[in-house]
């Protein structure tokens, strides 16, 4: 069964394609609590800065229309204390686990500080850059609408991380996402993880106010798929880097859907939010969901063009 799930991406051998999202377990301890992580492809840690921050102002989370608002803030708790407590908790526990951390920052020197901290972390497997929240006024979603900064930033990303594999992650708040992958490429990405969050706003009627306090936040979960599909189809039309995809995945059936479009792995997020045990159950789903669909092995699917 396990040779039906396992797909290789570079610096990842994963056992099955499911992915847990940054932001979603936060470094691991909370989602352990839940299930055995184990179960999982890979995890992504939460997007970790150069400085601790306390994030946002509350309230910082509403469920919307199909789906959730989000404005954090890039809360965590810094790349010291994520290199030296976190991730060695985290290797020890669970040394089988695939590693993915997530680089943020405000400026190229900050991403590239913290990418090279995190590369010299045993137990990282590969680096997923964090150039797309749309939840902080500098750097982040700033960062990766350009496709020249984006270039020139995944460049000096990559010149620190001594083979360690870099996913860049995408945001859907452009025109045209195809530039922005071409970037990430010229720049020496190793894969692309598309899409992140799309900015959005909810408000309360009887406040007449916002329901968050950053009165804008990224939206994620059922409603953002389609774009998310769109996305990585239109993308892997012109690139053949590695793309994990994200966005409103909620079950096997969606993971199939994503690799059709062009993923070559997933990662669930917003799924976790209504049900901590959403990864281990799409695990459990996909060789019976294959089976229903006469799908011999997940790497089939990359060969499907449309």
């Amino acid at each position: 069964m396990q040779e039906r799930l396992a797909v290789e991406l570079p610096g990842l051998s994963l056992k099955n394609p499911v992915i847990a999202a940054s932001g979603t377990c936060g470094y691991g301890q909370e989602a352990a609590r839940k299930y055995n992580l184990n179960l999982l492809g890979s995890l992504v840690l939460k997007s970790t800065t150069l400085h601790a921050r306390a994030g946002n102002p509350r309230p910082r989370v509403c469920e919307t229309t199909a789906g959730w608002l989000n404005a954090n803030g890039l809360q965590n708790v810094g790349i010291t204390a994520a290199t030296r407590e976190k991730i060695p908790w985290l290797q020890y526990h669970f040394p089988k686990l695939p590693i993915i951390a997530s680089a943020a920052g405000f400026s190229n020197d900050e991403y590239v500080k913290v990418a090279d901290q995190f590369a010299k972390t045993p137990g990282v497997r590969a680096i997923e850059l964090n150039v797309s929240c749309p939840n902080v006024k500098h750097g982040g979603l700033a960062m990766g609408t350009d496709p020249r900064v984006l270039e020139e930033l995944t460049s000096q990303v990559v010149a620190v991380l001594h083979g360690i594999p870099l996913y860049v992650k995408l945001t859907p708040n452009v025109t045209d996402i195809v530039p922005l992958a071409k970037a990430a490429e010229r720049g020496g990405a190793n894969g692309l993880t598309m899409i992140n969050t799309l900015t959005g706003l909810s408000i309360d009627l009887k406040t007449r106010r916002p329901h968050l306090a950053n009165v804008t936040g990224g939206l994620s979960g059922p409603a953002l798929k389609p774009m998310a599909l769109r996305m990585i189809h239109q993308v892997r039309q012109v690139s053949s880097l590695p793309i994990i995809g994200v966005g409103g995945i909620e079950s096997a059936e969606d993971v199939l859907e994503f690799m059709m479009a062009g993923a070559n792995a997933v990662e669930v997020g917003a799924a976790s939010f209504h049900d901590p045990l959403a990864c281990p159950k799409i695990v459990a789903d996909l060789p019976l969901v294959m089976d229903r669909y006469g799908i011999k092995k997940l790497t089939d699917l990359w060969e499907v063009k449309f």
